[in-house]
């Protein structure tokens, strides 16, 4: 591990031109380029915003406004599924690097989480914007997002491991993390109150680490709550992550030498 941070500190222009030519080529051959990164998503959350408001007219959750409540979780939840989906496919998008002898491989998974995340911060943004539109000023509190961004870098950083290194072995597999991308999808709070599940049923979904980021976000924002005043789930998703780093890390470190005879 120190090795590796070591190397990326040494080659970090390197990996911050990666990560812009990541985002450039995503929509290379367009008029508009690399702004489509931003649009897409933006587009997608002021419809979300029309539909809610003026066509379902949801009630408030919570006294605030439903799409006040929903962007808060929903935006880090895109962060995840972009970066996920996106890295069971980066040895193939950069085989030409793979098979360089001396080039980090273990850097391209990371390319594509850093890639996503300038998106998510650009959405988190609007999201501010949006709040202070319905009168929501911003709070100290809302600076914990800053915890749970970095706590949910970490957790992709070692799924993109694991995801990149299997998918290489598995042509499939891309197709297997959809599916279960969108189970996940509604095992968070995204749509649904953790206040309005059934305890029981509420402990299940609490092992699902996208519980403790989304939840985090709107406690941030929304309920002005503290992560420490949850160490119980703090201490579970910490444990939960480190556990991946280490298995996505090793698994990588394993089979990195059999990437370049199978892309």
């Amino acid at each position: 591990f120190l090795s590796f941070f070591i190397d990326l500190f040494r080659n970090r222009k390197m990996f911050a031109d990666l990560v812009q030519n990541d985002m450039k080529s995503r929509y290379a051959g367009n008029l508009f380029g690399m702004i489509w990164a931003y649009i897409q998503p933006l587009v997608n959350l002021l419809v979300m915003w029309f539909v809610f408001q003026y066509g379902f007219r949801n009630s408030p959750v919570d006294d605030i406004e439903f799409v006040l409540w929903y962007l808060a979780a929903n935006v880090p939840w895109l962060f995840f599924s972009d970066s996920v989906s996106s890295a069971s496919n980066c040895l193939y998008e950069y085989g030409y690097l793979v098979k360089k002898v001396r080039f980090r491989t273990s850097m391209l998974p990371l390319v594509k989480v850093f890639s996503a995340g300038f998106i998510h911060v650009f959405l988190m943004f609007f999201v501010v914007f949006m709040f202070e539109i319905y009168g929501y000023q911003p709070q100290w509190m809302w600076l914990q997002i800053i915890y749970y961004s970095f706590a949910e870098l970490c957790l992709l950083a070692g799924l993109s491991w694991l995801i990149a290194s299997v998918s290489v072995f598995m042509k499939d597999f891309a197709q297997l993390i959809n599916i279960v991308i969108s189970i996940l999808f509604w095992m968070t709070p995204i749509f649904w109150s953790p206040n309005q599940m059934q305890p029981n049923l509420l402990l299940f979904f609490k092992l699902n680490p996208l519980y403790y980021i989304t939840n985090g976000y709107r406690e941030s924002m929304i309920y002005n709550i503290p992560f420490w005043e949850s160490p119980w789930l703090t201490l579970y998703f910490w444990g939960f992550t480190a556990v991946v780093i280490v298995i996505g890390a090793l698994l990588y470190n394993r089979l990195r030498p059999h990437f370049s005879d199978l892309i």
